[in-house]
């Protein structure tokens, strides 16, 4: 049996191969995937620009996958491991979907709305509360992350 921690990593480690699928194609490497007892019931990585839709972020393709996978728009118990601390928009569908628990690697100072530039999911006015647990194999999704677009810079 794995505990808290390392389930916590093993997760994230599947949130790091849709981020790198991102990359291949040319998107911002961010990867996520739900989890409901243990299993994981829907994957989703970045691809607005190919997709032609802004909302195709890898939180919201895999709340789909999931919602699909389970039969419900609603995910209650079910935790979502994402590479980079979601924005506004995805954090607004975390409480919409009734997440259990989101799980972030690296955190977004600039847009993060999970308490690193907007702290959303704190809000007393939400009828939701989502448990958030940041630094999850912090430094690897913050290399991926670097080095993608350093490589755009050159």
């Amino acid at each position: 049996m794995l505990t808290d921690g390392a389930a916590d990593e093993r997760f994230m480690r599947e949130a790091i191969v849709e981020a790198q699928r991102a990359r291949d194609r040319d998107e911002v490497p961010v990867g996520a995937v739900v989890v409901l007892d243990g299993v994981i019931v829907g994957r989703g990585f970045n691809h607005p620009i190919g997709s032609h839709d802004p909302t195709a972020h890898a939180e919201i393709v895999a709340l789909r996958e999931a919602a699909g996978t389970v039969g419900n728009y609603r995910l209650p118990g079910a935790d979502l491991f994402v590479t980079v601390e979601p924005c506004l928009m995805c954090a607004g569908a975390l409480v919409h979907a009734r997440i259990r628990r989101l799980v972030y690697g690296a955190p977004e100072p600039r847009t993060g709305a999970a308490g690193s530039a907007i702290p959303v999911l704190d809000d007393p006015a939400l009828n939701h509360r989502v448990e958030v647990v940041g630094g999850v194999l912090e430094e690897e999704c913050r290399q991926l992350m670097q080095a993608f677009f350093a490589s755009r810079r050159t």
